[in-house]
This record gives C-alpha cells, sequence and structure tokens, in this order.
C-alpha cells in the first residue's frame, strides 16, 4: 500500500507528524531507540515525560517533540516476550493505542520502530507480522482517516524482515 512504507534509518531524524517510542513503564528514556530518541528531542522532553505518571504496557501516551523533526512523540510500552498469547495482544495492543492517539491529534503520519524487539526480546518474525496485522486491522476499522505509517528500521535484518512479512501478507 501507498500509505505504509518501509524505511530503513533512524527514526529520530523522520520527517513526519510524529514517532513512537518504544519506551519503558517510567516513560524517563533508557536504552535503544528511547534513548536515541530522548536524546535527540533534549531534555525537555524527559521534564514532560517526568509529569506523566509513567505508562503500561501496551498503552500510549503523547509529548512534543521538542528538538525533533517531528512535532510529537507518541510513546508506547511493548511487552517483554515470554512467548505468551498476552504478549501479542499487548504488542497489537502498542500499535493501535498509538494509531488511536495520532488520530485523536488529528496527526497524518506516524513512524514506528519494532517495539519489543531490542532488549525486550520479541522475535522479529513474529513481532513484524503483529504489527503489520495490528496496523491493518486499524486501517479498516478507520476507512475515512487517512494516514501515513512509516515503519522505520535501524537494522538492514529488520528492513528486510518487514519487506518479506509485507509481502506474506498481500499488504
Amino acid at each position: 500500500m501507498k500509505d505504509v512504507r518501509v524505511l530503513l534509518g533512524d527514526i529520530t531524524q523522520s520527517d513526519c507528524d510524529c514517532i513512537v517510542n518504544a519506551a519503558n513503564k517510567t516513560l524517563l528514556g533508557g536504552g535503544g531507540v528511547d534513548g536515541a530518541i530522548h536524546r535527540a528531542a533534549g531534555e525537555d522532553l524527559v521534564k514532560e515525560c517526568a509529569t506523566m505518571g509513567g505508562c503500561e504496557t501496551g498503552e500510549a501516551k503523547i509529548t512534543k517533540g521538542y528538538n525533533l523533526k517531528a512535532k510529537f512523540v507518541i510513546h508506547t510500552v511493548g511487552p517483554v516476550y515470554s512467548g505468551s498469547v498476552q504478549d501479542a495482544l499487548l504488542l497489537g495492543q502498542c500499535y493501535k493505542n498509538s494509531l488511536d492517539l495520532a488520530k485523536k491529534h488529528n496527526l497524518h503520519s506516524i513512524a514506528f520502530p519494532a517495539v519489543s524487539t531490542g532488549v525486550y526480546g520479541y522475535p522479529p518474525e513474529k513481532a513484524t507480522k503483529i504489527a503489520v496485522d495490528a496496523v491493518r486491522q486499524w486501517k479498516e476499522n478507520n476507512k475515512e482517516y487517512q494516514i501515513r505509517i512509516d515503519f522505520y528500521c535501524f537494522s538492514e535484518r529488520m528492513y528486510a524482515q518487514y519487506i518479506l512479512t509485507l509481502k506474506n501478507t498481500n499488504y
């Protein structure tokens, strides 16, 4: 689909309305994409996040983008992979809730990292299928809303996995 893209690069450089942060429950920064987004956005992001009371797994919260090209950051907390059915449901909720928040704030372009695939250990082949399925379902349920969705991949391996998943799901 023309409104869903897979990109290889640094999500902090994305020129879209909002980027999604694969955050931890504190929302105060961490490693991987979370740390990169916090460093690129600057200290005001941490100050705003400190007022939000954290975030539960599967939920999403929005902040300003500060020093990023993106106007907003949507923070979502993915599950730590254990192989349970609950993990898949929570990961799907990360994408759905992030898209719901983007729509609520009238945002029309969003960049997702590969949520939960770093230190949270979600296998990329499973995580990409959940992400693509969640986006497809959301778009089917929100046909009237136009939004460009970018899956940002930091590694060539993840990029190849997203391309394969989109091909295998005929999306």
